[in-house]
C-alpha cells in the first residue's frame, strides 16, 4: 500500500469532491482508434508520459486484471481483488505504433521486481502488459525479449504479458491528479523515489514526470 502520507493526500482529495461511478470500458479499438493497457505501479506516475505522446487520443486510470466487479481504490489497495492500477489508452496507429507505446512503457517503470513499483509494495502494483489481440501479444514478447537480450538492466524481466480484461476507470479523483494537484504529485514522485530510480535503470531514456 501506499505510505500513510499518500493515502492522507488521497482523503483529503476526495473531500473535494464525490467520486464518479465506475463503469466497465470495452478494451476492443474503437473506429479507427486503437486501446493499449498496461500497469506499471502507480498510476498517477504512468499518465504523464503516454498524455504528452503525440498520437494518444485519450488516457484513463483505472483497475484490471483482477475478478471483482467495479471495484473501489479502497478494496484495489487493500489487495485481494486481483486487480492492478493500470492505464488504459486509446491511440491512433498511423500516428504512434503499439511499439511505440511499449518504449514509454518501458522507460517508466522497473521491471526488474515482482509485485511492487518504487515505495508501492503488493500485487496490485505489478507491472504487466494486457494484450487486446495476437498482434499487440507478439510485439509485447518482442519486445520483452529484446530487452532481456539487451543486458540493460540488471535483473531479469518479472513484467507479466497477459490477456485484456474488463478495464474499470478510477475514481474521478485519481484521474490526471498530476494536473489536479501538482505540488502533491511531485511530492509523492520525489518520495517514492520513482525518479531516481528510473535514471539508474534507464539513464537519458527514463521516463518523464
Amino acid at each position: 500500500m501506499r505510505t500513510q502520507w499518500v493515502v492522507a493526500v488521497l482523503a483529503a482529495a476526495m473531500l473535494a469532491g464525490p467520486a464518479a461511478t465506475a463503469r466497465a470500458v470495452s478494451p476492443e479499438a474503437t473506429g479507427q482508434t486503437a486501446i493499449a493497457t498496461f500497469a506499471g505501479g502507480c498510476f498517477w506516475c504512468m499518465q504523464p508520459p503516454f498524455d504528452k505522446t503525440p498520437g494518444v487520443i485519450k488516457t484513463t486510470v483505472g483497475y484490471t486484471g483482477g475478478h471483482v466487479d467495479n471495484p473501489t481504490y479502497e478494496q484495489v489497495s487493500a489487495g485481494g481483488t486481483g486487480h492492478a492500477e493500470s492505464i488504459q489508452i486509446e491511440y491512433d496507429p498511423s500516428r504512434v505504433s503499439y511499439e511505440q507505446l511499449l518504449q514509454i512503457f518501458w522507460h517508466n517503470i522497473d521491471p526488474t521486481v515482482r509485485d511492487r513499483q518504487f515505495c508501492d509494495v503488493g500485487h496490485q502494483y505489478r507491472t504487466a502488459i494486457f494484450y487486446h489481440d495476437e498482434a499487440q501479444r507478439e510485439a509485447a514478447e518482442r519486445s520483452k525479449t529484446t530487452l532481456e537480450a539487451s543486458g540493460k538492466l540488471p535483473g531479469p524481466v518479472m513484467t507479466e504479458i497477459v490477456p485484456a480484461t474488463t478495464f474499470w476507470p478510477a475514481e474521478e479523483y485519481h484521474q490526471e491528479y498530476y494536473k489536479k494537484n501538482p505540488i502533491r504529485y511531485k511530492y509523492y514522485r520525489w518520495g517514492c523515489g520513482r525518479d531516481k530510480r528510473l535514471e539508474e535503470l534507464w539513464g537519458d531514456e527514463a521516463g518523464g514526470h
